[in-house]
């Protein structure tokens, strides 16, 4: 599936160099994380990321969802399953 939003914003992310710069940082001044202004505002990005993500996760399995049922008809279509039947 796609990923459109990002969770580990308060993580630094490692490489190679980084990695390489912290053996020889021996008074650990190289460390630098993500920050946020306070902890209210960290709070938010993670609760709005979270959310962001259950939000892509329910449209993403929606997507499978019709696919599946495209791949059984032609004609058949999410709206079509809550539609009264006229018989």
């Amino acid at each position: 599936m796609r990923s459109r939003f990002k969770s580990d914003f308060l993580f630094a992310g490692p490489s190679l160099v980084s990695g390489a710069a912290r053996l020889l940082d021996w008074y650990g001044l190289y460390d630098q994380y993500n920050t946020s202004g306070n902890g209210s505002e960290a709070d938010y990005k993670a609760l709005f990321s979270d959310w962001c993500i259950v939000g892509q996760d329910i449209q993403d399995a929606m997507d499978v969802f019709e696919s599946s049922l495209a791949a059984q008809s032609s004609d058949v279509h999410q709206y079509d399953l809550f539609a009264p039947t006229v018989r």
